[in-house]
């Protein structure tokens, strides 16, 4: 089924190019690790396959952005257990506030999506459970020119991927690929390694 290099790192971009298209595809919602080694669940948005950029949505205000800042070292876990393919991941990470591509993201948006940038900002402490969501926008959907203000605190994470570990689970035997690039825009270099 994977005979060669070209298999392995085909499977991981036709697996990257369907997760964003397709809320059900396993790989939809991987796990993102910083450089300050925390790890969260998010909704990929985007994959540019010719330049192997993923695009997420963030908050400008989340914790995550300021490690970025100051360390753009990402990982990610991608897991279909379905189909018995883990590919792990690294690559450089940007926080995007501004420009073209996150006004574009931003208008692709609904408005229920937008309303969570009107809240308190990730991590703001609370007495008791919260969205962090004003009461007002609890459950419901806000108007354009209500949303005004949450546009300063929405973003764009972009990771340029440099390292791909692709695994594939078999009773038969697993099997293993990495790839590796030097440049953002260099062609991959594979091997196969024991699982």
């Amino acid at each position: 089924m994977f005979d060669t290099l070209e298999d392995a790192l085909t499977d991981c971009r036709n697996r990257l190019i369907r997760a964003p298209r397709d809320r059900r595809s396993a790989m939809h919602t991987p796990v993102v690790v910083t450089g300050d080694v925390d790890a969260r669940v998010m909704v990929l948005r985007a994959f540019e396959c010719d330049a192997w950029r993923l695009r997420f949505h963030t908050d400008a205000r989340a914790p995550k952005a300021h490690v970025i800042g100051a360390d753009p070292r990402a990982a990610l876990l991608f897991y279909d257990k379905g189909a018995k393919v883990q590919i792990r991941a690294r690559g450089s990470a940007e926080i995007l506030a501004a420009g073209p591509e996150v006004d574009a993201a931003w208008a692709a948006s609904t408005n229920f999506a937008r309303r969570c940038y009107l809240g308190e900002g990730p991590g703001a402490s609370s007495d008791a459970p919260t969205s962090g969501l004003p009461p007002e926008f609890e459950g419901i959907e806000p108007d354009a020119e209500q949303l005004i203000p949450a546009r300063a605190n929405f973003a764009l994470l972009r990771i340029t991927l440099s390292h791909l570990d692709w695994l594939y689970l078999a009773h038969t035997g697993h099997v293993r690929a990495q790839f590796t690039r030097s440049a953002a825009e260099g062609a991959w270099e594979g091997r196969w390694v024991s699982p």
